[in-house]
């Protein structure tokens, strides 16, 4: 599921879905933004592999786990993935 596997298609997997969601962020978006680029970035790029909302939340799910994004007052910002960058 997180990764691709012979059910589901490397296009599809939860990965690969994380990292077409990165690409949408390239400014804060809400979720139904975010959702709308991705499905017109997948149609552009001939990814017919089927992508449901359910899906689309849990790669949100992994990223957010990742600490690649974050929900900041109701609108999903990228986070900074450049070592120069963090604050820890």
């Amino acid at each position: 599921m997180i990764t691709p596997t012979k059910g589901i298609a490397p296009d599809r997997c939860l990965l690969a879905l994380g990292a077409q969601i990165l690409m949408q962020l390239d400014e804060p978006r809400t979720v139904s933004q975010a959702w709308a680029k991705l499905r017109s970035w997948r149609a552009d790029h001939a990814h017919t592999s089927p992508v449901s909302f359910g899906w689309f939340v849990l790669a949100l799910d992994v990223l957010y786990a990742l600490g690649a994004v974050e929900l900041v007052q109701d609108v999903l910002v990228a986070r900074s993935t450049h070592a120069a960058q963090l604050e820890r």
